[in-house]
C-alpha cells in the first residue's frame, strides 16, 4: 500500500540503508548523477553515498557558510581526512604546508597518517611570539611551493588569529590550495570561502551542535570538482554521518547563532574578570588589545566578536606553585565547570593545557576555558569564588 506524505514541518530521520530505484533505467541514471551537482533531490541510492536527512542538515550549513556545497562526516577528523585527501594523488602529492598552531588531533594526523602511513612530505610553519610572520610565510611558500596549505582562523589553544585573506592571496599566487579550519571562529565571525579559501572545515561537534551530545564534521566549498572528489572519498572510506546524528544536528544548528553570540558575550565578561586578577599571570584572548594578533582579529572579524574561548595562566615562582594553583582552581569549580575534552558546550567547560599538549605547552598553570551560554552572573560568581580560594 502506498503511504501518503505526512505534513511534518521537519525532515524525518531516514534510516534506510538502501533506497528503492524502481527499474533499470532509473538505477542507471541515479548512479550516473550520484556525484554531480544536478543530482535529483528525491533520488537516493544508498545511505553511505547520500541520505535525505543528511542532505537537510548540509543545507542548513550551506546557508551559514554561504557556499555551494557542504558535506557532513561523522567527526571533525573525518572531515579533515576527506578534505586533505581530495588533493592527494599517487603521481604527485605534496609538499604540503601546515601551520603549526592547530588542533592537536590534526597535528597527530599529519605525523601518524600523512607522513608515516602515506609517505607525504609535510612541512610546518611556526609563529614567533604567538604571531605568524606573513613575510616569512611568503618566503616559505616561494621556497617549497606547497600544493596545499592548512591553517586555523583561530588557533587551538593559544588563540592565534591569522590574516586568512592575506594567507589565501599569497598561497594562490603560487597555485597552492588553502584549507581553513573555521571551528573556533564560526561563520558568524568570518567566512573564509568569501576570501577565496578552497575548503572550509568545521568540527560540527562543537558550536554547530553546541550540546556536547554528538560528533560530526563538515567540509564546505564552492568548486564543483572538489565537491565531486570529496563525495567519492567520503563514500569509499565510509565517512558518512549517521541519519540520526544528522537529524539532531539539523535541529540544534537552528539555535547556533543565538548560542554563539551569548557565548561570546559571556566570554568578554570572564576575560575582563581574569585580566586584572592578582592570581592570573596572563590571559590569551584575541579581543584584548595586548593580544599579539589583536590587529589581525580586528581586520578579520570586523568587531563581530572574538570567539568563546579563553586561555589563561596562573602566577607562581615555580612550576610546582603554578600547578598547585591550577589544581586548586579546577577542584573549586568542579561542581559547575567540568574538565571535558571538547568545547562549544552549553555550560562552560575547561581543559588543563599541559595535561593534554604536554611538551608543546609545558606551562603547568595554563587552562583553556570554553565558555558556555549559561547565566553570566552565575558563571562569574563561580569563577570569582574559585579564584578567591586559589592556594
Amino acid at each position: 500500500m502506498k503511504r501518503k506524505p505526512v505534513n511534518s514541518s521537519r525532515m524525518p530521520v531516514y534510516r534506510d540503508a538502501g533506497f528503492e530505484l524502481f527499474d533499470a533505467e532509473t538505477t542507471k541514471y541515479a548512479f550516473s548523477k550520484e556525484t554531480e551537482n544536478e543530482r535529483i533531490p528525491e533520488l537516493y541510492i544508498y545511505s553511505r553515498y547520500r541520505n535525505p536527512t543528511v542532505v537537510a542538515a548540509e543545507e542548513e550549513i550551506m546557508k551559514l557558510e554561504s557556499c555551494n556545497w557542504a558535506l557532513l562526516t561523522q567527526s571533525g577528523m573525518s572531515a579533515i581526512d576527506t578534505a586533505v585527501s581530495v588533493f592527494q594523488h599517487a603521481e604527485s602529492s605534496g609538499p604540503w604546508l601546515f601551520f603549526s598552531e592547530i588542533y592537536g588531533g590534526t597535528l597527530s594526523y599529519t605525523e601518524s597518517v600523512l607522513r608515516t602511513r602515506r609517505g607525504l612530505q609535510v612541512h610546518s610553519f611556526y609563529p614567533v611570539n604567538d604571531k605568524y610572520d606573513l613575510h616569512e610565510f611568503e618566503r616559505v611558500i616561494r621556497d617549497i611551493n606547497p600544493e596545499l596549505i592548512y591553517v586555523e582562523a583561530i588557533s587551538n589553544p593559544m588563540l592565534i588569529v591569522t590574516d586568512i585573506g592575506k594567507v589565501i592571496e599569497l598561497a594562490h599566487k603560487s597555485d597552492s590550495k588553502v584549507l581553513v579550519d573555521n571551528t573556533f571562529a564560526t561563520p558568524l565571525l568570518c567566512k573564509p570561502l568569501e576570501l577565496g579559501a578552497d575548503i572550509v572545515i568545521h568540527s560540527a561537534t562543537k558550536y554547530f551542535s553546541g550540546h556536547g551530545n554528538l560528533t560530526a564534521g563538515v567540509l564546505c566549498g564552492n568548486d564543483s570538482a572538489i565537491m565531486k572528489d570529496a563525495i567519492e572519498y567520503r563514500k569509499y572510506v565510509g565517512h558518512m554521518i549517521s541519519p540520526d546524528d544528522a537529524y539532531r544536528l539539523q535541529t540544534q544548528i537552528q539555535t547556533f547563532e543565538l548560542r554563539f553570540r551569548k557565548q561570546c558575550q559571556n566570554t568578554l565578561r570572564i576575560v575582563e574578570m581574569l585580566k586584572n586578577h592578582p592570581v592570573i599571570r596572563k590571559v590569551w584572548y584575541p579581543g584584548l588589545p595586548e593580544h599579539p594578533t589583536h590587529s589581525e582579529a580586528l581586520k578579520l572579524f570586523e568587531q563581530r566578536g572574538y570567539g568563546a574561548m579563553v586561555t589563561f595562566d596562573f602566577t607562581g615562582k615555580s612550576d610546582n606553585e603554578k600547578k598547585k594553583k591550577r589544581d586548586s582552581f579546577v577542584q573549586s569549580v568542579s561542581e559547575k565547570i567540568k574538565v571535558i575534552p571538547s568545547l562549544g558546550d552549553p555550560k562552560t567547560i575547561l581543559m588543563p593545557v599541559e595535561s593534554v599538549w604536554g611538551a608543546k605547552y609545558p606551562e603547568p598553570g595554563l587552562i583553556r576555558l570554553s565558555v558556555g551560554f549559561e547565566d553570566s552572573k552565575e558563571l562569574e560568581k563561580t569563577i570569582a569564588d574559585a579564584l578567591m580560594h586559589v592556594e
